[in-house]
């Protein structure tokens, strides 16, 4: 009788949880999307069976690179989330890339005339069929205003944000389901994360709040009188929620030292005026930029830094980052004990915490006893296999005393390792954590500060 029961509550259940998937079933297109899916999951599967049979997260994240765009980003998310996801699976997914192919032009052309309006003769100059950039999300191309304006306009492709909600739909059900069939995975919040996960993305999808994003940018830097750095400003008449056109700007990636010295005697200082913007921005600016890879941060013609792309970026509680305040100054002094501290403050438990407990087991972690490298979280012999590592070694110690990290942890640990990769390549004397011409608690003691979130 149990037995039936269970079923008429699973049964109940399900007819709840229905309207998660309605928007997936809704269309056609939606329909079609779903049996996509089913399809390359039921070809790996097949490949499996017929022996075909690498590790399970190889196989995973293969799959996700097949299935496209939202698959992608679920699998970058899972590659910066070493407190979250198992480290097979974090180290797997940092394997994961973004290697869309090109939409044909036509496309791009109907999409820049629907969203506003005219002719695109009667818009642009000139527009380059010839992507600069192609990714899952958007395609980037380079154009002229008619004034003359050297611009760059990004157009989203067509179809994704249905292609992200059917997905997300059906991410969202399977998730339940799972939490449903085993309680114990519902402590992981898998559902939790997929609702997150969907949200950056949308958001993402939205250009008007990018655009806004760098209106918010160049506004915190004119308030904090930064000269030596910039964000380009969108053309607003040109922009929609799928079209995003702005300033274009010309100069080389940080990372390109040979290209490099044409355009500065001194690279040092070049990064030393990104670093403290970027540091500066997590207390003085509404969001941080949460993606400074090599590609969006660039030393222009005129000498200053230009950041770009920011359709990703994080947002920190004034609270979280004061502790992470203190957890990189313990790091930087060798002192454990601070270090449990401060892990009490980053994370969040409804329990109290026994720092002295804490601070025995982080003694006991190999690679923090002993003298610490100020540089241990972000050296990583340039990549992110020690980080994640150490990290995820942190993150079981802080779980065995009932605390749980939030993902703006790792996030703002990614970037740290980002720098350190700049750092090796234009000041490989300098040490980002001691040098005094690198103020990274910036903004930590003005009352007036962002991101009270």
């Amino acid at each position: 009788m149990s037995d039936y029961s269970d079923i008429k509550d699973m049964k109940a259940w399900l007819e709840g949880e229905r309207s998660g998937v309605s928007l997936a079933l809704n269309t056609a297109r939606g329909g079609l999307r779903i049996l996509e899916t089913l399809g390359v999951i039921g070809r790996q599967g097949l490949g499996w069976a017929l022996g075909n049979r690498p590790p399970v997260p190889a196989l995973l994240r293969t799959t996700f690179e097949s299935l496209g765009t939202t698959y992608i980003k679920l699998g970058q998310f899972i590659a910066s989330s070493p407190s979250i996801f198992p480290e097979e699976y974090v180290e797997e997914f940092q394997r994961c890339l973004d290697r869309t192919p090109p939409l044909p032009f036509h496309y791009i052309r109907d999409t820049i005339e629907r969203e506003l309006g005219q002719p695109l003769e009667a818009l642009y100059l000139s527009v380059d069929p010839k992507p600069l950039a192609s990714a899952s999300i958007a395609q980037v191309h380079a154009a002229k205003l008619k004034n003359g304006q050297d611009v760059v306009v990004k157009v989203q492709r067509p179809g994704v944000r249905n292609v992200l909600l059917t997905d997300f739909n059906f991410l969202y059900f399977a998730a339940r389901i799972t939490e449903r069939l085993a309680p114990g995975l519902s402590r992981s919040a898998i559902s939790g994360v997929v609702e997150e996960l969907q949200a950056g993305m949308l958001e993402e999808c939205d250009f008007i709040k990018e655009a806004n994003n760098l209106k918010a940018f160049n506004a915190f830097l004119r308030d904090t009188g930064n000269t030596r750095a910039v964000a380009p400003d969108p053309v607003m008449s040109h922009t929609t929620g799928k079209v995003l056109t702005m300033e274009r700007f010309f100069g080389v990636p940080l990372t390109d030292m040979e290209v490099l010295r044409k355009y500065t005697d001194d690279p040092a200082e070049t990064l030393i005026s990104a670093l403290n913007t970027w540091f500066s921005s997590l207390m003085l600016c509404d969001f941080f930029h949460a993606d400074v890879h090599a590609g969006n941060l660039m030393l222009l013609e005129d000498g200053r830094v230009g950041f770009i792309d920011f359709g990703i970026v994080g947002r920190i509680r004034r609270e979280a980052w004061d502790g992470m305040a203190k957890f990189f100054d313990a790091i930087g002094r060798g002192d454990v004990r601070q270090m449990a501290e401060a892990m009490a403050i980053i994370g969040m438990t409804r329990e109290e915490v026994d720092v002295d407990a804490l601070t025995r087991d982080i003694e006991n972690l190999q690679g923090v006893l002993g003298q610490v490298d100020p540089s241990a979280l972000v050296q990583a012999d340039r990549n992110d296999k020690e980080v994640n590592r150490l990290l995820m070694d942190l993150v079981k110690i802080g779980e065995g005393h009932g605390i749980r990290f939030p993902r703006e942890f790792a996030l703002l640990l990614k970037q740290f390792l980002y720098f350190d990769r700049y750092v090796q390549v234009l000041a490989p004397e300098m040490d980002m954590f001691s040098d005094n011409r690198v103020d990274i608690f910036a903004g930590l003691d003005d009352n007036d500060g962002g991101m009270l979130h």
